[in-house]
């Protein structure tokens, strides 16, 4: 007796007991990126383009300077060299600033670390956060050592341009995916991008096929991502000033497996219940979890181009979380007019914006250097107590020797939320970082509150930063070189023509430690 229903049986039995093994093509994300770092021509992106090549510049210079001060700095130059003593590395990978040649996995962590330690460098604010310069570790690292092997074998070498256009990429990517997708919601530390951006550029500088470059994103993503627990109180620590260093250089050694041969993961995003958006990315996000699977996803405001370059925030004024920017600057500006009246003070009033008071304002005893320079009231007190904030103003010494006055300080802050200010943060076409304070003291009287709405390291006040850019470049190589090396580096990096046609190795070399 014929079962015309027994495919169908069959089928709905197997539907419940077995998965299906069609391999599915590259998520679509993936090509996205993979087509932007291989077909994407910067200079097609009139009329900006200039902009972007002269901005990445600068940020090249800022970057490798906030590496040097770093140096200063025995918790992160432990961090430094070799995994193995005595290791020699022919054709290695220089660190800048020191006398280290490493394999590139190793020593993108070293220049990724010492170019973030401090909190000095780059930094882009949006649905999520971060420094995409912190992808100069791997980009520098890979280039330098594919120029020293070029060289070696009579083969032409990578030139600084090539560099920049690495940066500009490593940004976009980084930055682009920021704007609307908010991986500290659900817990995972931005790095995650800096992991996927360095991926992407490194694979470009290694000259990877499309499929490859595909494959080596694609274990960027399934690669297990950090947690923002380093960064929050109660449990804000050094890791945070390390952090992009690992991801970096853990994008190096992704890109080194896959050049190697080793098979991608085409639906590593999508991958019902195993993939990135089920696992890390909707579970926990309400928003994500109500929306059908295939919505699930990330969103893109704009497409790949060169904007975030040209919009990036540089750090100039003080080493420092950058939501609390405009509020050292407030406090300096406020300075002289308290000096004298410190111990009259009533209440400190701090108005800011949202994503501030998510990260950065805190209360209790402050445990370490990274817990303080996370800290709103800690970044707001120093300056109003002393006109300025350096590095050296979180380290345990200081923090011993003056701990009652700015504790004393914190105590009397009172932080409140502005929703315009909330607001205009998250406008494209402003991208503010406003913070005000006002003071109020015993008899009644009150300062002026004094509102910054936009950092000296705003496109915005682009203008006006970049002669104090170049001033902190000038100061950070002082601290390393003699004064003719500090010359002929300043020289070579302030000529965009000369910069983006030397050889990579050439430029590392000025970096070497005598």
């Amino acid at each position: 007796m014929s079962n015309d229903n027994s495919d169908t049986t069959n089928s709905n039995k197997n539907d419940a007991t077995v998965e299906s093994n069609v391999r599915p093509e590259y998520d679509i994300e993936i090509q996205k990126i993979t087509d932007y770092v291989l077909n994407y021509s910067i200079d097609n992106d009139s009329p900006n383009s200039a902009d972007a090549w002269n901005t990445a510049r600068h940020c090249l210079m800022d970057t490798l300077g906030c590496g040097l001060l770093a140096l200063r700095f025995p918790e992160c130059t432990k961090h430094l060299g070799p995994d193995c003593a005595d290791q020699l590395t022919p054709n290695g990978a220089r660190v800048p600033g020191t006398a280290h040649r490493l394999d590139p996995i190793k020593a993108a962590f070293d220049i990724g670390c010492i170019v973030r330690w401090l909190d000095y460098n780059d930094t882009w604010l949006a649905a999520e956060w971060g420094h995409p310069s912190d992808n100069l570790g791997g980009i520098l690292a890979v280039a330098d050592y594919i120029s020293q092997q070029s060289v070696s074998r009579n083969h032409p070498p990578l030139t600084m341009r090539e560099v920049l256009e690495a940066m500009i990429m490593a940004h976009e990517i980084q930055g682009v995916i920021a704007l609307e997708n908010s991986f500290n919601r659900v817990g995972l530390d931005h790095v995650f991008l800096v992991k996927l951006a360095s991926t992407a550029v490194v694979a470009k500088l290694y000259k990877l096929p499309r499929e490859r470059i595909m494959a080596a994103i694609s274990q960027a993503i399934v690669d297990g991502q950090a947690l923002r627990t380093y960064r929050h109180a109660p449990n804000a620590g050094s890791r945070k000033s390390w952090a992009a260093g690992d991801a970096t250089s853990r994008a190096v050694r992704l890109v080194d497996i896959t050049r190697r041969g080793e098979m991608g993961i085409p639906g590593a995003l999508s991958a019902p219940q195993w993939g990135f958006y089920d696992v890390l990315f909707s579970h926990t996000n309400k928003d994500l979890a109500l929306k059908p699977a295939n919505e699930r996803r990330f969103t893109f405001q704009r497409e790949f181009g060169s904007y975030v370059m040209e919009n990036i925030l540089f750090k100039l004024s003080f080493p420092a979380e950058f939501h609390a920017q405009t509020a050292c600057e407030a406090a300096v500006i406020l300075h002289p007019r308290i000096d004298d009246r410190i111990d009259d003070i009533e209440k400190i009033v701090l108005t800011t914006h949202e994503s501030a008071i998510r990260i950065i304002s805190k209360e209790g005893t402050l445990a370490n250097p990274a817990d303080r320079d996370h800290c709103l009231q800690y970044m707001v007190a120093v300056p109003l107590l002393t006109g300025d904030l350096m590095a050296e103003n979180y380290e345990d010494d200081y923090h011993a020797q003056h701990h009652v006055l700015i504790d004393g300080l914190r105590r009397k802050m009172i932080v409140e939320e502005d929703a315009g200010y909330s607001k205009d943060y998250h406008d494209p076409s402003k991208r503010s970082i406003a913070n005000a304070i006002q003071i109020f003291f015993k008899d009644g009287s009150s300062t002026d509150k004094v509102v910054v709405e936009y950092p000296i390291g705003h496109k915005r006040r682009r203008t006006e930063g970049l002669p104090i850019l170049e001033a902190k470049f000038r100061a950070s190589l002082a601290t390393r070189f003699i004064d003719s090396r500090c010359q002929d580096i300043f020289a070579l990096c302030s000529d965009q023509t000369r910069l983006e046609h030397t050889p990579v190795h050439e430029f590392m070399d000025l970096f070497m430690a005598n």
